[in-house]
């Protein structure tokens, strides 16, 4: 209220009237900042900003209690005494491998997911805070959250590929689909997965080539270091080797190899001698699979190899022989009938 009353007692030319209360804080903002205007919406001013800074509190004191809640319920999802059991209770040769695994995994997945609900709680939280504190300015709503929508649909429609790629990796992790150090293929891309993020998943292969793969592209995912892994060993033999005698032979030497020092922690189950898996024009394939840790798939299969190749050329079995039919009448047709060249 800015109208004056010169003629009240104890009141100024141009002082508004409630200036003249002592105690009130139209009082106090006059006799501060010698404002009319000010004194006037002192009233305004002080209840709409004790009920800002209420707002404000309150935000600041709910983001807290969130992020403290998301905070504990990921320290219980890494660190959780089941798991711990389950380490320390496990043989050695399984705590190399599945158990540290997903350990390792769960860890990984809980802190991504914990860091992108700390920041959806934020948000959502500084919204809503907004809002009420525009609301205390008695500003329209309406025509703002309309508008809001409106920019909304826009950017989803202009920015549909970023949306699908940060779903697609919200629900990888969700899923537990794959996690830093598995070897995973992805069509294009196969090999070792280095990071896990939100849009992107980088992938390096044998020949050390970094791959950007961008999560909504990715259709199928093979994991080949999830749970445990199979080491696949395929021996070529000739038609004439007696596969029973092979077959017994390989079943001693892959044993005694895998009973070694530098694979045996990695071996969970023994080796397995399949049989004979084809059969081809060359010659025939005898076929082996060992349960072994998640990734040590690789390491074992060239274990075998070199000591089944090795024991097989000492027992001089036949192994399939490419004969030079094809290279003698090329090398016939070349020379001619006579000796000399056509």
């Amino acid at each position: 209220m800015t109208a004056t009353a010169p003629l009240a007692e104890g009141l100024l030319p141009d002082q508004p009237i409630c200036a003249a209360d002592p105690g009130t804080w139209c009082a106090r903002f006059y006799q501060w900042t010698h404002s009319d205007f000010l004194a006037a919406s002192a009233d305004v001013i002080v209840s709409k900003t004790f009920s800002i800074l209420l707002i404000v509190l309150v935000a600041l004191l709910s983001r807290w209690l969130l992020h403290r809640a998301i905070r504990r319920l990921i320290d219980n999802a890494v660190d959780n005494r089941f798991s711990r059991a389950i380490a320390r209770r496990s043989p050695r040769r399984q705590r190399n491998g599945s158990v540290e695994a997903v350990t390792a995994r769960r860890s990984q997945r809980a802190k991504t997911i914990g860091s992108v609900l700390r920041s959806i709680t934020s948000a959502v939280v500084l919204l809503i805070a907004s809002i009420m504190i525009l609301a205390e300015f008695n500003v329209a709503l309406g025509p703002i959250l309309a508008s809001a929508g409106i920019v909304g649909v826009a950017v989803g429609f202009g920015a549909q590929n970023l949306v699908r790629d940060f779903l697609s990796g919200m629900f990888m992790l969700l899923e537990d689909q794959y996690g830093v150090g598995d070897v995973v293929d992805v069509g294009d891309a196969v090999g070792t997965v280095e990071t896990v993020g939100l849009r992107i998943t980088t992938i390096r292969d044998v020949k050390g080539t970094l791959w950007y793969v961008r999560n909504g592209e990715i259709v199928r995912v093979g994991n080949m270091t999830q749970g445990y892994a199979v080491a696949v060993v395929d021996l070529p033999l000739a038609h004439t080797a007696d596969t029973d005698e092979v077959t017994e032979l390989v079943t001693r030497v892959s044993t005694e190899r895998l009973a070694q020092d530098d694979v045996k922690d990695d071996v969970l189950q023994p080796v397995q001698v399949l049989g004979v898996d084809k059969v081809t024009a060359e010659g025939m394939v005898l076929r082996l699979t060992a349960k072994v840790s998640p990734g040590r798939q690789f390491v074992v299969q060239r274990a075998l190899n070199a000591a089944i190749t090795s024991a097989l050329d000492d027992a001089k079995i036949p192994r399939p022989v490419v004969y030079p039919a094809a290279a003698d009448t090329s090398k016939a047709a070349i020379s001619g009938p006579g000796g000399g060249t056509t």
